[in-house]
């Protein structure tokens, strides 16, 4: 039947139609415009997919790309189809004639307008509305993959008896299913409702009944469709309780039912699918009844009983049943809820002790040595120390040093392991002579060698012991590639192969240059290659530079967090990449982590906050990579590794038991390497993450107890102390130190932190991990709990302790005369005897010297503090000892800052040590002044006089001498400590 219209017409108004080269010119413009458009949209794809086959991970691109489209196309397709339908639907059941009223006639313009485009309309609804849905589905591609592939736990929730895999992998596909129903249904009334009231099947004004028993038979169904859907929520809800997250005042966030949610929500969530299904058969049985009193009331009673069954009876059974007795209504509740999240966070394993606080025993000579063998004593702070290796060992202003170094172990000349300190000589574009296109991308492309230093040792001017140095780097660790184009501060593409040459290093002959000869990166041979990354990049020169030719790649996306998460963009990465050298290699180690948060009654936490200390605080580098904030579940299953000079990243398989691992390893087959494939020289290196620590001693402020009653009391919520030695506010960091537990037999690569009472400063335990891989107690998480009666002092107060003492704080205002600083590393805690030792290392930075010298060393024990020059000094102050027999660490004065030379023989030999001696005096002099430039003259002096001593006695030894007195081998063994560590300090 044609359309109803009419009325009558105004004048035509003609219009001068532009000529005919205006229209072409238009449209040629317009044609151009959609041109460049869908050539930007290709050049983006384009560069994509050639990264991802650089790296020899198309696989990830592809599944990715296919899901997207895939669920793209397929509820695109339903969106679209389901309005469409009801529109045509309700355009077809129109009245055949509808009453002469006002509303009607001013309906009749708008039919009459849209009479000749009805299909066009049609198409363009539905594709609008397909286009949005198709979007929104595309970006729940992990939701899908999880869903199609997830394995199961193997472990079962408590209340429904469900594998924790239908929590974690196939709710939140049925929520968005559900979510996908409720918008169709609601966009289809909508569409219907505005189609009927457009051809008179519905009618607000006009006299007679307001709907056409076609138009009251269609929209029926469609309420019943959603209210059918209404039921399927409620039916779901009952499950989501499980993982339900809430304000719980006894525990602050929890996930899971309490007492009220077993009691009188999941039985209201059971009436209300019920009554929900009734109300459904009413609106579809309107299709006969034609008449709405029936499912209006219905639907009126569903609202009237989700406010009196959902909303109040909960209520009342709170507030009488509950709060009367809430802990012993909670308790089983929450012994469900202890022990899913201690499992969830793998922390149901830690072993927690109690632990005196205060030492047992009085044999100060055993003290001392238990002392020298509980713990390596890191002296050298990764996080203060940065400048210091930038200014001894940048050698080029276009070489830096991360903000942040890094801890590993690594064999010294003896074979024995230490604990290092190690940072990588990267690029630094702001150094750069002169910024053009073609130095900061052509010329400039790499980074140069391994630096590292003794984290144990320092030399008596505070300088680090340097294993590895210089340019290009030697020392310790042998040959490997010492070219790095992957960095945490290589952000920037460069251009690398071609026609231009790179500069790789400076020596005393001059600049040397090199050609990338690897393979990473993209080939930029191809023309159309040429052209994608000049608009991808926003760079025209890229399409015709000179500087481009035959084996030019173009390498981006460079850093090691970047390219793991672009080619497992399922995992979350750990914030702290470090580097490490292992067969000829640079290799960045990246710790990546799978997470859900669909694990049923363990409680959430937010990992951008739970992972923030004073680190992140300063440096935002250093912050979690999280694909999903909100998390209850987290495992690192992968260890991962960059090259730092092919780009080559491995992804490992470390959790062989993890359900979210092997569900992804589905997803995406042969991306991640078995575990076996880790070797040991890998393996050496891998180390515990920081991030996951920090999450699980952020759980472990309240999941230490496994008590309900404990737990529900607060009695022993701990907290995670302020970083004592930093301003900024933000909680410890954790820290990497060689030591042993009570119980252990040896040292142990561990990560450390302390707890201290909510609200207050004093200790309430100790935390450590075992952080070595391949060891048997690897992650094994102990604590030691110290006795709530007493009150141990904590980091907070050992810092103030330091502060308030008088000697200690006049000799720190001493350090501090001229325009000189005073910075605290970082405040160590070590288990000692049934006590605890804390050891903070001191550096001055002043004068001339703008970067931090270790200078002094804070030691704490059963009360007794000593504020000494070298770890061994204070040691043995706080212990009233002369000292264990192990060999000084190498220090820059000869004579160990005695008041008088040593003495020998040889006249060569008792000059030279004169000469030392004299300018060692100066040098403290100089130190008391504060006068650096002065201090630094005296130490150089001091070196030279010490190195001629050691050559005269070296004679006189190789002429028959005696060798000098004891304390001229003395002497002779520190000079040696001390040239070893200034002759790996390059130019500084």
């Amino acid at each position: 039947m044609p359309d109803r219209g009419g009325g009558p017409t105004g004048p035509r108004i003609r219009v001068g139609r532009p000529s005919r080269r205006v229209r072409t010119l238009l449209m040629t413009l317009g044609v151009l415009a959609a041109l460049g458009m869908a050539f930007v949209m290709f050049a983006g794809f384009w560069t994509d997919w050639l990264w991802y086959r650089s790296v020899n991970y198309s696989s990830v691109f592809t599944t990715t790309l296919w899901t997207k489209i895939g669920l793209f196309f397929v509820f695109g397709l339903l969106m679209a189809a389901a309005v469409g339908f009801n529109i045509w639907l309700a355009h077809r059941l129109r009245p055949p004639l509808s009453a002469m009223s006002m509303e009607q006639q001013s309906l009749d313009r708008y039919r009459m307008g849209i009479a000749p485009y009805k299909k066009w309309l049609l198409l363009g609804i539905t594709s609008l509305v397909g286009l949005i849905a198709g979007a929104s589905a595309a970006g729940q591609w992990r939701t899908w993959l999880m869903w199609v592939n997830g394995v199961p736990f193997g472990q079962k929730d408590p209340q429904f008896g469900l594998d924790v895999s239908f929590y974690a992998f196939d709710l939140p596909w049925y929520r968005f299913l559900l979510g996908f129903g409720f918008a169709a249904a609601v966009l289809s009334v909508i569409a219907a409702a505005l189609t009927h009231y457009l051809y008179g099947g519905l009618r607000v004004t006009s006299p007679g009944a307001r709907a056409t028993a076609a138009a009251t038979g269609h929209l029926s169904v469609l309420l019943g469709v959603f209210v059918a859907l209404k039921a399927v929520a409620y039916w779901l809800d009952r499950y989501g309780l499980a993982v339900k997250s809430s304000d719980f005042k006894a525990t602050g966030n929890w996930t899971g039912l309490r007492y009220v949610d077993a009691n009188a929500y999941l039985p209201a969530k059971t009436i209300l699918f019920c009554i929900a299904v009734i109300c459904a058969l009413l609106f579809f049985a309107t299709i006969w009844r034609r008449t709405w009193q029936l499912p209006v009331i219905g639907f009126g009673l569903m609202v009237l009983s989700a406010i009196l069954i959902g909303g109040l009876y909960p209520a009342i059974v709170q507030k009488f049943q509950v709060q009367p007795n809430e802990q012993a209504k909670e308790a089983p509740y929450v012994e469900k809820n202890l022990e899913a999240t201690r499992r969830a966070y793998g922390i149901d394993g830690t072993d927690v002790q109690e632990y005196a606080g205060t030492g047992t025993t009085s044999d100060k000579n055993k003290l001392r040595e238990d002392a020298e063998n509980t713990a390596s004593i890191r002296l050298l702070d990764p996080n203060i120390v940065s400048p210091t290796f930038q200014q001894l060992q940048q050698m080029r202003n276009y070489y830096a040093f991360p903000a942040n170094l890094d801890v590993d172990r690594y064999s010294g000349k003896d074979g024995a392991e230490q604990d290092t300190v190690i940072g990588l000589r990267e690029l630094n574009l702001a150094g750069i002579p002169k910024n053009n296109w073609i130095n900061d991308h052509f010329r400039y492309t790499h980074g140069f060698g391994v630096v590292a230093a003794k984290g144990t040792e320092a030399t008596s001017g505070g300088r680090p012991v340097f294993t590895e140095s210089d340019l290009p780097s030697k020392g310790d660790l042998g040959d490997y590639q010492q070219r790095i184009y992957y960095g945490e501060k290589t952000t920037q593409y460069s251009i690398v192969g071609g026609p231009q040459a790179e500069i790789d290093y400076s020596d005393d002959n001059g600049e040397k240059t090199t050609r990338y000869k690897g393979d990473s990166g993209v080939n930029l041979s191809n023309p159309i290659n040429r052209a994608a990354y000049a608009a991808a990049f926003s760079e025209p020169q890229i399409l015709y530079s000179g500087a481009i030719g035959e084996g030019s790649r173009i390498l981006y996306n460079r850093t090691p967090k970047e390219r793991v998460e672009a080619v497992a963009p399922w995992l979350t990465i750990d914030g702290d990449a470090y580097p490490a050298v292992i067969d000829g290699k640079i290799q960045w180690i990246v710790d990546a982590y799978t997470t859900t948060n669909g694990y049923p009654y363990a409680s959430r936490t937010t990992l951008g906050d739970t992972t923030a200390d004073s680190l992140t605080a300063d440096n935002s580098q250093r912050a979690v990579v999280a694909q999903q904030n909100q998390v209850n579940y987290i495992r690192n299953s992968v260890k991962a590794t960059v090259d730092a000079y092919t780009g080559e990243v491995k992804l490992y398989q470390w959790d062989t038991q993890d359900p979210v691992l092997k569900t992804w390893m589905k997803a995406f087959p042969d991306t991640v390497e078995p575990k076996t494939e880790i070797s040991k020289a890998l393996e050496a290196h891998l180390r515990y993450p920081q991030d996951l620590f920090k999450v699980q001693r952020e759980l472990l402020t309240r999941y230490h107890v496994k008590d309900a009653d404990t737990f529900l009391s607060g009695s022993e919520v701990w907290q995670v102390p302020d970083d004592p030695t930093n301003t900024s506010g933000s909680a410890v960091p954790p820290y990497y130190l060689s030591m042993k537990m009570p119980g252990q037999q040896e040292q142990a690569f561990s990560l450390t932190t302390t707890f201290t009472p909510n609200g207050r400063d004093n200790l309430s335990g100790f935390m450590a991990v075992n952080a070595e891989a391949g060891t048997k107690d690897y992650g094994k998480i102990r604590i030691l709990k110290v006795p709530t009666s007493e009150a141990i002092d904590g980091p907070k107060q050992v810092q103030s302790q330091f502060n308030s003492q008088q000697d200690i704080a006049e000799t720190i205002s001493l350090l501090k005369r001229g325009d000189s600083e005073v910075e605290y590393g970082n405040l160590l805690t070590v288990p000692l005897d049934g006590g605890l030792l804390y050891v903070e290392p001191v550096y001055v930075r002043g004068g001339g010297l703008k970067y931090p010298l270790l200078r002094k060393v804070l030691v704490t024990y059963g009360g007794n503090t000593a504020f000494e020059d070298t770890l061994d000094a204070a040691l043995n102050k706080v212990f009233e000892t002369e000292g264990s027999t192990t060999p000084e660490p190498p220090t820059e004065d000869g004579g160990g800052g005695t008041d008088e030379p040593p003495t020998s023989g040889d006249p060569t030999v008792q000059q030279a040590l004169q000469d030392a001696q004299k300018a060692f005096d100066e040098g403290q002099k100089a130190l008391k002044d504060g006068d650096w430039e002065a201090y630094g003259r005296a130490q150089q002096d001091l070196e030279d006089a010490l190195k001629r001593a050691e050559e005269a006695q070296s004679k006189a030894d190789a002429a028959g001498g005696t060798g000098g007195s004891a304390s001229n081998d003395k002497g002779d063994q520190t000079d040696k400590g001390d040239k070893n560590a200034d002759d790996g300090s390059g130019s500084g």
